[in-house]
């Protein structure tokens, strides 16, 4: 197997890879969120035993405005992320065979090794590669050819990262 395909320098593309990134790693403030809304809420509408001359409703309410604003960290967070990447929009190529990942963005070139690979995550248009508990790169899946991308497919389900396609 050797696959090569370019990425071109789109600043939307970039957006893109800033976005899956992001919403990789604060997934976790939706959950957060969540959380505190609901405690807030308990907080706020079951009675306190005992307390007949405190109101709790300030505490309550701010838990309940942090779960809020926890909820929509990841979505601010991810609007900068796209506007950032959008000025840092470069070419850049992959070539990857059954020994490693070589990426080259501008003048840079990183390479991985297939055996430091501990899983894979498939969203729509890409494979998220991880070393360890890191998400080391990401392969875009429609920048390649369609017969490149089934034989990269086949030797990543080999491998056990992916499931059979049904």
């Amino acid at each position: 197997m050797h696959i090569r395909f370019d990425v071109p320098a789109d600043p939307a593309y970039a957006g893109r890879v800033a976005a899956l990134m992001s919403g990789l790693y604060l997934r976790k403030y939706r959950t957060i969120g969540l959380v505190l809304i609901a405690f807030g809420l308990l907080g706020l509408f079951l009675p306190l035993p005992g307390r007949a001359d405190y109101d709790p409703s300030p505490v309550f309410a701010t838990i309940i405005a942090v779960g809020v604003l926890s909820m929509l960290f990841p979505l601010w967070m991810r609007a900068a992320a796209k506007r950032r990447a959008g000025g840092m929009a470069v070419d850049g190529s992959y070539e990857i065979d059954a020994e490693n990942i070589m990426m080259r963005s501008g003048t840079d070139s990183h390479g991985i090794a297939w055996e430091g690979v501990t899983r894979i995550v498939e969203s729509d248009e890409f494979w998220v590669v991880y070393v360890g508990r890191i998400a080391a790169t990401i392969i875009p899946r429609r920048l390649m050819a369609p017969p490149d991308e089934q034989t990269l497919r086949e030797f990543l389900v080999t491998r056990g990262w992916l499931p059979a396609a049904a």
